[in-house]
């Protein structure tokens, strides 16, 4: 994959604040201090031939329709060869709360960024939200999170996605050590629950860029 404007392929993280992690909003490449800047890093240090360059606009509390908003600028006009997409939790949160984003309003935004995704010809990467069964009072959340997880599911799969299972591969590390180790409130990683994430990541683009 190569990106016509410059020397290598671009790649975009989009997302909520799991993405963003405290990017500064003021520097174009920075990537903050979570999963994006970890497997960015990996990446550069596994194929440093390929000149790959990363960019975040994840925004901490987004959600889908919000996502959809800005997907022009800040997705399309930046022209990514590729282009990781981690949303879903605030979406399932809100409606949680009694919100008025249902499951058609989620997946009605989510079709329209992967369409106009799939439009400019850049390879997606679908990495599904996740919720970490810690603390005990955000449990019920599942009930929003579950059928948000399925259309994620199954949008990939329409859309021929690259996809990250992420919420099954948290369920599996918390076999080996408790939830609060790998996100303290269930929802945002640690930096091991981050370094999960990247290492996942980078199993799964390796094979798009």
């Amino acid at each position: 994959m190569t990106n016509t404007d410059n020397d290598g392929p671009l790649i975009l993280f989009q997302g909520d604040s799991i993405t963003d992690c405290g990017r500064n909003r003021e520097v174009y490449d920075d990537l903050g201090q979570g999963y994006a800047a970890m497997a960015a890093a990996w990446y550069q240090a596994l194929f440093p031939e390929q000149m790959a360059r990363f960019i975040n606009r994840g925004i901490g509390g987004d959600t889908a329709p919000n996502l959809k908003a800005r997907w022009q600028q800040d997705c399309l006009d930046h022209k990514p060869d590729l282009v990781s997409i981690l949303v879903g939790i605030n979406d399932s949160a809100i409606a949680f709360r009694g919100g008025d984003e249902g499951l058609e309003d989620f997946e009605s935004a989510y079709r329209d960024i992967l369409t106009r995704t799939k439009a400019s010809m850049a390879e997606i990467l679908i990495m599904e939200p996740f919720l970490l069964p810690y603390p005990e009072e955000q449990r019920p959340w599942r009930a929003e999170l579950d059928p948000r997880i399925h259309i994620v599911r199954d949008l990939a799969r329409e859309f021929s996605a690259a996809y990250v299972p992420l919420d099954g591969i948290f369920a599996e590390a918390t076999m080996r050590r408790d939830s609060a180790f790998w996100g303290p409130d269930g929802v945002h990683p640690s930096a091991p629950g981050h370094a999960l994430i990247a290492q996942v990541w980078l199993e799964a683009a390796q094979e798009l860029i």
